[in-house]
């Protein structure tokens, strides 16, 4: 369905434009479309059908996109996997997901599952099926994409994206910024996370030409904004931070650059200051959401005053949010409680997971596991977590897994595994261990550990041995609240 209203639109409104451009390549719509329909031809040779599942491990590049397009023409399901994982992590999605194959590039690292069908797509670049694809399809309600995000225990979930509701997040970011037609857009986030991955679909939409680039980096970035004149793209604040501390920065001319959406956490007010100092035509554009509902609210630039620098915005039409107390109930503007969402952007559930589905769900509502407060012109504030969740970078880190991974190790005897406040990466991860009795453990060594088992990201960055136990409460569960005062103490909000 989305494929009809999305490069299929682009093929029919806007062929002769430019639809991709990376390392010197560049084709219009007209020759994606005729591509990316050879790819889906390729892959109904192979047996794909409506229904089954292809693992995507690559990095940010033509390949990827024109990949998900043929997944969306044929019905397939893409499993866009975290580059960042370790191969364990990649093992524990792919044993969930069950996919008939995966496409993966030599750099990524290399599952141990292994699949029938596997392609390797720099040995081996994507071959042109001989035979017409099938028509695209047109289900609203066919699963686009599972999108995973760490569980509670360990176990990663899948988060159920049908077509309609990746069209919906495309329709509610053009409500925040909207495109323009014959803009250029950079996928410099890692385009299997939710803020980048809609753009995919948004770009063709609107006639926008989409740039790539490998990773991440000050140099890559404004390389491929001056050389391609960029005009809008989405990173995390850790990223910003990078790039406004960059000090070759003034050496590019970033003048095209009008639109700069961030997420994973709100931007300190002095990280603001300095992105307009040195970019000072771009349009700031806060947006707040999850992998299971994308986006929900969006704080634009004229929003972004000194006394509103700590919300996450308003939602748009389409999408009800709202600040409930334990019992389920909307509590009045100003009153604390959790967010819970509702709306076509919101996931159907988890894959394969009925129970930690029935967990989020609520009189139908979807609920975030974030505490905050709505002010009474309907701004959305943020200020601490239910969940037990690390944003560092703009990833989201359980602490249960990591502690997991801490327990495994024989000289340990207890660990408590939480979020401190760092101002380049929004929060730091940090554990804190007691050791049995009689057993000796470095830092480095619990660290070397600690990367065997959980992708470079989820590693502690700060760990704390402790010569008396855990603080407990009196039915023994850990009070980690106690361990966080002395580094949130003097912090506006619970969570950076």
């Amino acid at each position: 369905m989305i494929h009809a209203h999305s490069l299929g639109r682009a093929e029919r409104y806007y062929r002769a434009r430019m639809a991709l451009a990376s390392n010197g390549k560049r084709s219009t719509f007209q020759e994606l479309h005729h591509r990316v329909a050879g790819i889906a031809a390729w892959l109904t040779e192979a047996g794909f059908k409506v229904g089954d599942r292809l693992a995507i491990l690559l990095p940010n590049e033509p390949e990827y996109i024109e990949l998900v397009y043929a997944c969306a023409w044929l019905g397939v399901v893409a499993v866009p996997l975290n580059t960042r994982l370790s191969p364990m992590e990649i093992d524990h999605v792919l044993a969930d997901a069950a996919p008939r194959g995966i496409v993966q590039h030599s750099s990524m690292p290399r599952p141990t599952l292994e699949l029938s069908w596997q392609v390797v797509v720099d040995r081996e670049p994507f071959p042109i099926g001989s035979d017409s694809p099938p028509d695209p399809i047109y289900d609203p309600e066919a699963i686009l994409a599972l999108i995973y995000t760490s569980g509670t225990t360990g176990r990663p979930k899948g988060a159920v994206l049908t077509h309609a509701r990746i069209l919906a997040n495309v329709h509610h970011t053009n409500y925040w910024t909207p495109h323009k037609e014959g803009s250029v857009y950079l996928h410099a986030a890692p385009m299997f996370h939710i803020a980048d991955f809609p753009m995919i679909f948004a770009a063709p939409a609107f006639g926008v030409c989409q740039v790539t680039i490998p990773k991440f980096s000050p140099v890559a970035f404004c390389d491929a904004v001056q050389r391609e004149r960029v005009r809008q793209t989405t990173l995390v604040p850790t990223m910003i931070n990078f790039l406004t501390q960059f000090p070759d920065l003034k050496k590019y001319d970033l003048t095209t650059l009008e639109g700069l959406w961030y997420g994973g956490s709100p931007m300190a007010p002095d990280l603001i200051q300095r992105t307009r100092e040195v970019l000072p035509n771009v349009q700031l554009v806060q947006v707040y959401g999850l992998t299971e509902t994308g986006f929900l609210t969006g704080l634009t630039s004229p929003e972004h005053t000194e006394t509103r620098l700590m919300s996450c915005g308003r939602t748009c039409p389409g999408v009800d949010l709202r600040v409930v107390d334990e019992s389920g109930k909307e509590v009045e503007p100003g009153r604390h409680g959790e967010f819970v969402a509702r709306g076509a952007n919101v996931m159907c559930g988890y894959w394969n997971n009925p129970d930690e589905t029935a967990q989020v769900f609520r009189d139908g509502q979807f609920r975030t596991g974030d505490v905050g407060y709505r002010d009474a012109d309907g701004y959305f504030y943020i200020l601490d977590r239910l969940k037990d969740m690390i944003v560092t970078g703009g990833e989201n880190v359980y602490s249960g897994e990591v502690e997991a991974a801490i327990y495994t190790h024989p000289a340990v005897r207890e660990a408590a595994v939480l979020g401190i406040p760092d101002p380049q990466w929004g929060e730091l991860v940090a554990a804190f261990v007691v050791l049995k009795p009689g057993r000796t453990l470095s830092v480095d060594d619990l660290i070397a550990h600690c990367r065997r088992f959980l992708a470079n990201y989820k590693v502690p960055r700060r760990i704390e041995f402790l010569e008396s136990e855990l603080p407990k409460s009196g039915s023994g569960k850990i009070l980690k609240r106690l361990l966080r005062e002395r580094f949130w103490a003097n912090q506006a909000r619970a969570v950076s």
